[in-house]
Parts: structure tokens; C-alpha cells; sequence
């Protein structure tokens, strides 16, 4: 939270910036990202282990929180030596977003597998999927250094590794670290080239983590879901758009269908379809008819001698249906038997999945008779029990295609039920990652947040450079000399970020650069859409602007014109003197 005191205060006529966090060893990594590094700080700052009021100055007892008291102190920093290795760049660090990898349980003889792991991952969401098309404002580093064991801790209890990452138990779920003071040290140690640290732990299976630290694990069927879903988070600063979770917030969040949509203007249909009030508010905002009669998080491993089961109620008002869950350690189809009412729903786990998790859903277009349900996993195979592990299971109900458009790329009002059970609503049905794993893409609603996230930290000009160049030789006519003079030139080049006409690798979404030119307040049109000028020595002298507007079918509304950007150049000095 930034504001002025307004000549009040500990700090008068001085912008005050308060940051609060649950975790102190947060802050100093934020202020650094906010702020700099900190030997170039000159300001005053002022701790207190009592959270502040965010409405006010005052803390819990009246107290004055920017009083007292009269100083902080550092956490220590030991960063590990890091071998940075470049995986996928665009620029250089000051002008761009550097998403980093440092590896966790990979031993001085893994160095390999953890630059390969790092690149594969790099690789697949930036030049397949997810992060393509704002693949020129980021940079990918792996930074290695190598763990005394090899893999993560299970158990809640962390290896002799540089992070210390661990699982909380043996299920193939959440993947935290220990030692968050050495990963804010190593992250530090890279100055601006590190903005998104992640920490890889070395285990081929499921898990992750999102917050300050995105935390992966190479695994090949879930490593590069789990990335871009927690990535999702930090960079575009979303909550979740899946049922059952704690946190909805941000672009693809809205809470009340009687306030403005975020989104509406991704409307399917928009700007046709939308009628706006008085007050700004669309009218008639339809919400498509869904609702979660069962939603659960066994996290159970199964066995042969009595299958898991849970009840639940259904209305019997909706026309369709979905039960959906998810599994780890059953690799086989003949491993597992899923019903519904007694009703096998023929589950099929996915190809070469072996033991790893994996998502489900099996879609049904019959509506649930009224009263008690029953949803039933029976393992077949005894064999697989101390690995076979149900997930979590859900059931969603829909209307017909005319109350719940279920059409993928359909934008409009969905509702999304929390772990509280309470309603808020999302863009799409399931068009995007942040609500589907599996799903490689972000919705558009979503990719724009992202565009506008990363070009509030990018600027769309990377710099200005100049020249002097040698033209055409002249004959010396008042001697009529054949002795030739140089007729100089001064150039002026633009660096743009690489994106639209100027990308080196084309993408299928129509964008745009348009460039303007001024030199001493008059409108040099000749260089309309030019990053290269030249012109004659003798008038180039002068301050010139340039505005730079980039355009991209993947952001419709940029109110803070994030995407638009001048610079202002001036030349002093002749050519050839």
C-alpha cells in the first residue's frame, strides 16, 4: 500500500510504502523487487512485528506503527555460488521479466539433469504454449548449485538439500521449502535477473507450491501444468478460478453480478451484447446455471478389502452432469473400478502416466435422478495398495446448452464455488489453466492481465542510439577539383522490444507498432513507423520525441496505457568535426 502521509505523520510530504506479511523473511525480498537493491536505499525504514491497520497509520492498541521502532534489521544473507546458465532471452534484464530455476536435491553429479530439466520446462511454456506470444519481455536462467542428497524430503521432513524442499506426507500433492533465507539469498545475489525465482525439486512426480517461491518438479506429465498455473499467480496476480478453493481475486474474479464485470468487455458478443445503465453497470448480466452438489479432498490411499465411497444430494433440476477426480499410483485401467450409483463410469487412466497424478473428468449428458447419490472407487489390484492414492473427487451439475453454455471459447458469467461454499464467477466454462491443470493456455481474460502485468515492469523501448555516417562524396565545384568531400550523415536508431513487425519468430495473433516522430515540435511524417533515421548533419541537431503505441489482438482495454510509451533524444554534436 503506497500513499502520500499529506503533512502528517512520522514522514511528512513523503510517499510512505507499508508493507505487512505473514512471513517476515517475505519482506525483504519485496522491498528489494519494489525497491532496488538495498545499498542504493536512502530512505528511513521502520519495523513492527504487530501487523497494521490497512485503513490507517495505527496499529492494534492505537499504535503509531511508523514510530516505533527506530530500525530494522537486515536478515543475513549467505547466497550459494550459482552457475547461471542462459535457457531462453530476449534482452537485456533491465527492460525485461527474468524467471529463474534454481534446482533443489540435485547433487554435483545431476548438474545435467537439472540444466535439461530446466530447458525442457523453459522451453515448453515459452515457445509451445501459455507464455508465447509475451515470450520477448522474459528471460529464463538456471542457476545450479549442488545439493548434498539427491530427490525431496517426504513426511514433513526435509534432505541435505540447498532449499530444503519437502512434502508434507507421501501424497502427491503441495511441495514446501525450509529454507526460504538461503532462496532469497541466492535470488538477491543475481540482482535484476532474477524477478520470478523457482524452485525445481529434483523428484519425477507431481507437486508444487505457489507465493513468494514457485515450486515445481520436473515431472513429465505435471511439471509444465503446475509451472504455468503457479506462474499464473505471481505474475498475473490471480486467484484460483477452480472449485473448492480459498482465494478468488484479481482480473478473472467478480463477486457480485450487480457491480461491473471485469471481463465484459471479452463478452462473447461484445460490445453488441452489452447494455450498460446509468451507472455504468451492464444490465441483464446472465449467469450460466451450474452447481457443486459434492466436492472432496481424501488424499487417501486405497485398498483392496473395502472400497472408498461418499454420499451426496442431488436436486434432480439439472440436465447434465460431471464427476470429476483425480488419482496417483494406477497406472493400469484394470487397477481401478469408478461408479456412480452402482453405474461403472468406465475410467481409463491416461497413457504412460505410470505412477505419477493425473486429472479425470468423465462428462455425462443425463441429469441425476433426485435424492442420495453414490460415488464409489474400488481397487482391483492389491497389489498397487501403500501407492494407489484417491486425490480428490467432485461432482458438478449443469443445465441444458441453453441455461449453461459449455462451448469452448464462450465468454460470459460462471458461477465458482469456494471451499466456503460461496459464489463467485469466472470468464469461461473451462478455457483456462487457472482453472483447469491440465489446460495449456490462459484464458484471453487472463493473457491480458498478463500483457498488462509484464508491461508494467517492460518498457516498450528498450533505447535510442546514434550515429555518424559517411554519404555520397561531392565533387568540389568552386576549385574544380576532383578531389571528393564526405557528406555526413547522423542516424538515430530505435530499439523496440522485439514484438509485432520486429519479432524474429511470427505468431498468428494480429498485433502492432506505430511510431511517431517529432523533432522540435514539429511531426517528422516521413519516419512514421521507422526505427531507423538519417538525415543530414547540418539540420540533425535538435531534441527529438518519439511515441511508441503497441497494439495486440490479446489486450482490449489498456486503461493505464501500459502498452504506450515516448522517449525524448537530443542531439548536440555535428559529424565529421
Amino acid at each position: 500500500m503506497a500513499h502520500n502521509d499529506g503533512g502528517s505523520g512520522a514522514f511528512p510530504n513523503h510517499e510512505r510504502l507499508t508493507l505487512t506479511e505473514e512471513y517476515p523473511e517475505n519482506l525483504w525480498p519485496r522491498l528489494v523487487s519494489i525497491c532496488g537493491d538495498a545499498g542504493s536505499w536512502n530512505f528511513t525504514l521502520l519495523c513492527d512485528d504487530n501487523i497494521p491497520s490497512l485503513a490507517g497509520t495505527t496499529g492494534p492498541a492505537g499504535q503509531e506503527v511508523l514510530t516505533v521502532p527506530d530500525k530494522c534489521t537486515r536478515p543475513a544473507e549467505v547466497h550459494p555460488p550459482l552457475d547461471i546458465q542462459p535457457l531462453v532471452t530476449s534482452g537485456d534484464s533491465s527492460n525485461r521479466v527474468d524467471l529463474v530455476f534454481f534446482g533443489d536435491g540435485y547433487t554435483a553429479r545431476e548438474k545435467d539433469k537439472f540444466l535439461a530439466d530446466a530447458e525442457r520446462l523453459a522451453l515448453d511454456i515459452s515457445q509451445n504454449q501459455t507464455f508465447n506470444t509475451v515470450k520477448p519481455l522474459l528471460n529464463f536462467w538456471a542457476a545450479f548449485s549442488p545439493s548434498n542428497e539427491s530427490g525431496v524430503g517426504t513426511n514433513g521432513k526435509p534432505k541435505d538439500t540447498l532449499y530444503g524442499l519437502y512434502r508434507d506426507g507421501t501424497e502427491l500433492r503441495g511441495v514446501y521449502y525450509s529454507k526460504p533465507e538461503v532462496a532469497h539469498a541466492a535470488c538477491s545475489s543475481m540482482g535484476d535477473k532474477c524477478d520470478y525465482p523457482i524452485l525445481m525439486g529434483n523428484d519425477p512426480l507431481y507437486g508444487g507450491l505457489g507465493g513468494t517461491f514457485t515450486v515445481i518438479t520436473p515431472s513429465l506429465a505435471n511439471g509444465a501444468l503446475v509451472l504455468r498455473h503457479e506462474l499464473g499467480h505471481s505474475m498475473i496476480y490471480v486467484g484460483e478460478e477452480y472449485d473448492g478453493g480459498p482465494g478468488y481475486f484479481g482480473v478473472n474474479a467478480a463477486h457480485s453480478v450487480d457491480e461491473p464485470i471485469p471481463w465484459a468487455h471479452w463478452f462473447t458478443g461484445a460490445p453488441e451484447n452489452q447494455h450498460v445503465d446509468h451507472e455504468g453497470k451492464l444490465a441483464d448480466v446472465r449467469v450460466e446455471r451450474s452447481v457443486m452438489p459434492m466436492q472432496a479432498y481424501p488424499w487417501t490411499m486405497l485398498n483392496a478389502s473395502e472400497p472408498w465411497s461418499i454420499n451426496f444430494e442431488s436436486s434432480g433440476a439439472y440436465s447434465r452432469h460431471l464427476v470429476r477426480f483425480s488419482l496417483s499410483g494406477l497406472p493400469d485401467e484394470e487397477d481401478l473400478l469408478v461408479e456412480l450409483d452402482g453405474q461403472d463410469l468406465g475410467w481409463i487412466p491416461r497413457l504412460d502416466i505410470g505412477i505419477d497424478r493425473w486429472h479425470y473428468d468423465v462428462h455425462r449428458n443425463e441429469s441425476l435422478n433426485l435424492g442420495e447419490r453414490e460415488v464409489k472407487f474400488t481397487l482391483r489390484d492389491s497389489g498397487r495398495e501403500g501407492i494407489a492414492q484417491l486425490c480428490s473427487v467432485e461432482v458438478l451439475e449443469f443445465g441444458s446448452e441453453d441455461e449453461f453454455i459449455s462451448t469452448p471459447g464462450h465468454y460470459g458469467v460462471y458461477p465458482t464455488f469456494s471451499d466456503k461454499n460461496e459464489t463467485s464467477y469466472r470468464p469461461t466454462n473451462e478455457d483456462c489453466l487457472m482453472r483447469i491443470v491440465t489446460t495449456p493456455n490462459f484464458c484471453s481474460v487472463c493473457l491480458e492481465g498478463l500483457w498488462l502485468s509484464l508491461f508494467n515492469r517492460v518498457d516498450p523501448i528498450d533505447g535510442i542510439r546514434t550515429d555518424c555516417v559517411a554519404g555520397n562524396a561531392d565533387r568540389n565545384h568552386a576549385t574544380g577539383s576532383s578531389a571528393n568531400t564526405v557528406a555526413w550523415k547522423r542516424t538515430l536508431d530505435l530499439d523496440l522490444v522485439p514484438l509485432a513487425q520486429f519479432r524474429t519468430d511470427a505468431v498468428s495473433v494480429e498485433e502492432s507498432y506505430t511510431i511517431t516522430w517529432v523533432k522540435d515540435g514539429e511531426a517528422l511524417e516521413e519516419f512514421t513507423n521507422k526505427t531507423h533515421l538519417e538525415l543530414d548533419h547540418a539540420v540533425a541537431l535538435g531534441t527529438y520525441m518519439v511515441d511508441v503505441q503497441f497494439t495486440t489482438a490479446e489486450v482490449r482495454v489498456d486503461r493505464e496505457g501500459l502498452l504506450r510509451s515516448s522517449a525524448e533524444y537530443q542531439v548536440t554534436g555535428s559529424c565529421g568535426l
